[in-house]
């Protein structure tokens, strides 16, 4: 871990994703599992947690939570690898944790070639196991492009509440003409464009829906 972050410090600008804590008890002595996460993020300044399946075993977890939501740090939830490899499912996994204690969460597929599995997939076994409603899943898109190593400034201004940036806060989100000022933010962001983008079809999925649907 001090190598990462001896190799971050060197090449400023260039984040670190780490697998970490993708272990539970019985795999290795207790003692093992107190601290991957925690070194991943404090020592090697990781932005980006991949699994983070022994958090509750970590040394203060809800301390480290909280510095998480601090740093920015997002954890990677890999629902079907967890089951198959750790056999951790449903409670068992902290995937509701983190949400509680405000930790930015996506889901991701781990190796999708290995297990047979897409993203929607990993988002329907989401909603299934832990009753999701239509914003969570949206909270969970955005994440993805939100803490995404892309370049440029992020179209939320507050993420965890989906404020967006003043240059774009009076725009319809996904708008095919924003005005002057909003598109001017967004030609100087690959991130936020491709945020834009993602609200334009959250819009046109979402005006398809039968005016009745619940």
């Amino acid at each position: 871990m001090a190598s990462v972050a001896f190799v971050g410090a060197e090449v400023p600008g260039v984040s670190a994703a780490l697998h970490a804590g993708e272990l539970t008890m019985g795999l290795v002595p207790p003692k093992d599992l107190r601290f991957h996460v925690r070194e991943a993020v404090l020592t090697a300044g990781a932005r980006r947690i991949g699994h983070g399946v022994d958090i509750l075993y970590e040394d203060d977890p809800y301390g480290l939570m909280a510095e998480m939501v601090k740093r920015g740090v997002m954890v990677e939830i890999l629902l079907t690898s967890n089951d198959v490899i750790l056999d951790v499912v449903g409670e068992d996994h902290p995937f509701e944790t983190y949400r509680t204690m405000g930790v930015a969460t996506a889901l991701s597929t781990d190796d999708a070639g290995v297990s047979r599995i897409d993203l929607t997939h990993e988002f329907t076994r989401a909603v299934r196991t832990y009753d999701l409603g239509y914003a969570d899943v949206k909270e969970l898109a955005r994440n993805s492009l939100t803490y995404a190593f892309v370049s440029g400034e992020s179209l939320w201004q507050e993420p965890a509440t989906a404020v967006v940036v003043a240059a774009c806060a009076k725009e319809a989100l996904g708008a095919e003409k924003p005005g002057k000022a909003c598109e001017s933010f967004l030609g100087g962001s690959e991130k936020a464009r491709l945020q834009w983008r993602l609200e334009r079809d959250f819009a046109a999925f979402e005006a398809s829906w039968p005016t009745n649907r619940p």
